[in-house]
C-alpha cells in the first residue's frame, strides 16, 4: 500500500509535522511512505525577506511532487499552513493543476487527510484543514481525520493544537514555537490512522 504525504512548509514547522505523520504511517506493515512538497511560488528575493530562505535549505532535498503522482498513491495525507483561514497560495495552485487526474477519476475511492500549521491557538486550523477537504471531495476522496482516539487532542493542561479535522501545530507569530510532544504524536497517530484504513480498503480490493 502506498501513501504519499504531501506538504508546503515555509519556515520548517509543517515539515516536522509531515516528519511525523510519515513516521506513523511506516508503523503500519505493508506501508510505503513517500515524502513530497509542492512546488515553491515565491521568489528567492522574497524568501529572503520574509527569512524563510535558509529554513527551506533543511528541507530542500525533499522531491517536488507532480499531480500525476497523486494517482499512484493509494493514500494522501496534505499538509499546509494556514493563509487567512486558508490553505495556503502554494498548496493551492498545486491544486489547481490536478484537473487532468480529477477528469479520469483517478483519486476516487482514495483516503485524503489533512494537517496544519498556524502562528496562534485560534488562527484557522480547523478552517484550513476544511477548506482543503472541499477539493478532495470533489476529487472523490473517502476523508479521514484525526479521532478522538487520540486523546492527547482533549488535553487542557496546555497549549496544543490537533483536533478531530486533523493534527496541527501552533508556530507562534515570530514562528518560534516548534510543534510540541504532544502535537507530533497526534500527528504520528494521525499517519497510522489513515495508513491502516488505506490498507484495510486494499486488502477488501484484492
Amino acid at each position: 500500500m502506498k501513501l504519499l504525504v504531501l506538504y508546503y512548509s515555509m519556515f520548517g514547522h509543517v515539515h516536522a509535522m509531515a516528519e511525523a505523520v510519515a513516521e506513523g504511517a511506516r508503523q503500519v506493515p505493508g506501508t510505503e511512505v513517500t515524502l513530497a512538497r509542492v512546488q515553491e511560488t515565491l521568489p528567492a528575493a522574497v524568501l529572503e525577506k520574509l527569512g524563510a530562505f535558509e529554513a527551506q535549505k533543511k528541507f530542500a532535498h525533499i522531491p517536488v511532487c507532480t499531480p500525476d503522482q497523486l494517482a499512484k498513491a493509494d493514500a494522501v495525507i496534505f499538509g499546509t499552513p494556514t493563509r487567512f483561514g486558508n490553505m495556503c497560495g502554494q498548496m493551492r495552485q498545486f491544486f489547481d493543476a490536478t484537473g487532468g487526474i480529477w477528469k479520469a477519476g483517478a483519486l476516487v475511492g482514495k483516503v485524503g487527510s489533512v494537517f496544519t500549521s498556524s502562528a496562534t491557538q485560534h488562527g484557522g486550523q480547523e478552517s484550513t484543514i476544511l477548506s482543503v477537504h472541499t477539493t478532495l471531495l470533489h476529487h472523490g476522496m473517502i476523508i479521514a481525520g484525526l479521532p478522538y482516539s487520540f486523546e492527547g487532542q482533549q488535553r487542557i493542561d496546555e497549549v496544543t493544537g490537533c483536533s478531530p479535522y486533523g493534527a496541527s501545530t501552533i508556530a507562534g507569530n515570530d514562528g518560534q514555537r516548534w510543534p510540541s510532544a504532544n502535537e507530533l504524536a497526534g500527528a504520528r497517530f494521525q499517519g497510522a490512522y489513515v495508513a491502516g484504513i488505506a490498507a484495510k480498503l486494499a486488502k477488501k480490493e484484492s
